[in-house]
């Protein structure tokens, strides 16, 4: 059986819906909702930030030098801080604070020497900045399938290969761990480098090593949304000392200033050879970043307390498939994820954000989330939405099954409570509006 079969499961008595109170009642047909005050996520404010990092910020502020490369040495400034501190957290030799996660990946690729022109693999399930950082490298994504837990199938990257193929990019995706050591050795097989996308799993482990640190460089993101956050940036890790200095000189460091970057010595080339594509990070971000990494630790121990709350609560539920991770822990925990399988996913979601549960159905047609490949039109060359669906069709069927909740690190017990809550309501009712089948599949 291959990443992409149902497992069989033994038939599961379905939950009966009640709607003899209103607190039974699904709020979508008029019912009491399971919570009234709005879910926690950044975009509403709801990020971990605490008094202590606003300080660090206001202090880079208030000195007046917010361009990285100053009067200072390098060890001095907020991003060389920031930038030893990574180092020292990853395990990693090298560590580049840029713009953006998708100048993170785009600058890995680049500084990897991955051809102009070339195929690179990526999977059919990804934030669109995957394949958009591929074209900024200047190269054609090549889509590669997911399994039913929205890993990027090697399997069928095997099958499928293409020797215009140059790189390949695996996506830690919704702060999943991608099966990295497989990856890696098919990328060692095929001759071709490991790019690590993970810029949504920043601080997630498998098997004990850091997720980023299984390639030849790992893309990470401090967006709003992710475990570091200071609205806009990223950072690229690498123990490659002539791929970090590529990266280094394409990112913006220019007349001499590479040199900064290697205090023990000389670089490894002068940087003239490349063009500046000024995709630094500012002094005001690092000195935010750097302090919100002492309390990077405890905040992963509230995204792991949150989804192991929830994912064990709903472990049992008939009629959805709950994301595995490919090994115990393997995961942030910054985003509940689970199929419908047979079922109406959008309308699970849309019933879900009813009962004041942010929720959307990845695969939905009205709803253009651009994690589902069919919606990256830029990297095709027919704007026939069925026919680039059939390109990956395992890939389709699955993201239109899946529900995707966020879950902030800034959830309490009582909020994972209500999530609980509200997706066992639904699920009753869901129950009543398709035909009875087998339990949890793919689980």
């Amino acid at each position: 059986m291959n990443g992409n079969d149902e497992a069989p499961a033994p038939p599961r008595p379905l939950p009966t819906a009640r709607h003899d109170r209103p607190e039974d009642r699904l709020a979508l047909h008029g019912g009491t909702p399971v919570r009234r005050a709005p879910w926690p996520t950044y975009d509403k404010g709801a990020v971990f930030i605490h008094p202590e990092d606003e300080e660090a910020a206001c202090r880079a502020v208030r000195s007046h030098l917010y361009f990285r490369y100053d009067h200072r040495p390098h060890q001095e400034t907020e991003c060389g801080r920031f930038e030893a501190e990574l180092c020292r957290y990853f395990g990693t030799r090298h560590a580049l604070a840029v713009s953006s996660g998708t100048a993170a990946l785009a600058l890995a690729l680049m500084a990897a020497r991955v051809p102009p022109g070339s195929l690179v693999a990526c999977p059919g399930f990804t934030f669109v900045a995957t394949p958009s950082a591929i074209v900024m490298a200047g190269c054609r994504p090549f889509l590669v399938e997911v399994d039913r837990n929205l890993r990027l199938d090697a399997d069928d990257l095997r099958r499928r290969w293409d020797p215009r193929i140059r790189a390949i990019v695996v996506v830690h995706m919704r702060g999943f761990a991608a099966d990295a050591e497989a990856l890696a050795r098919l990328a060692a097989e095929m001759g071709v480098p490991l790019v690590e996308d993970a810029v949504p799993a920043l601080g997630a482990e498998l098997h004990g090593r850091k997720l980023g640190t299984f390639g030849v460089a790992g893309a990470f993101s401090t967006q709003s949304d992710k475990a570091l956050n200071c609205g806009e940036g990223g950072f690229l890790v690498t123990d490659d000392s002539a791929l970090f200095a590529r990266a280094v000189a394409l990112s913006g460091a220019y007349e001499g200033r590479l040199r900064r970057h290697f205090p023990d010595g000389e670089p490894p080339l002068t940087g003239l050879e490349l063009p500046l594509l000024s995709l630094r990070m500012d002094e005001i971000r690092a000195a935010l970043l750097r302090a919100e990494m002492t309390r990077l630790p405890g905040r992963l121990r509230l995204f792991h307390r949150n989804y192991e709350h929830v994912s064990a609560a709903l472990a049992d539920l008939p009629g959805i498939a709950i994301r595995q991770p490919v090994a115990p822990g393997a995961y942030l925990g910054e985003a509940f994820v689970f199929r419908v399988p047979g079922g109406d996913a959008g309308w699970f979601a849309r019933a879900l954000c009813r009962e004041g549960i942010d929720a959307r159905n990845i695969g939905s047609d009205d709803d253009v989330n651009v994690r589902a490949f069919w919606n990256w039109r830029f990297a095709y060359d027919t704007d026939d939405v069925e026919a680039i669906r059939a390109l990956l069709p395992h890939t389709t069927r699955y993201l239109r099954e899946a529900v995707d909740v966020p879950l902030s690190s800034n959830l309490t017990l009582d909020d994972c409570a209500d999530l609980v809550r509200a997706v066992r309501k639904v699920a009753a009712e869901h129950a009543g509006r398709t035909p009875a089948g087998p339990g949890p599949v793919g689980r």
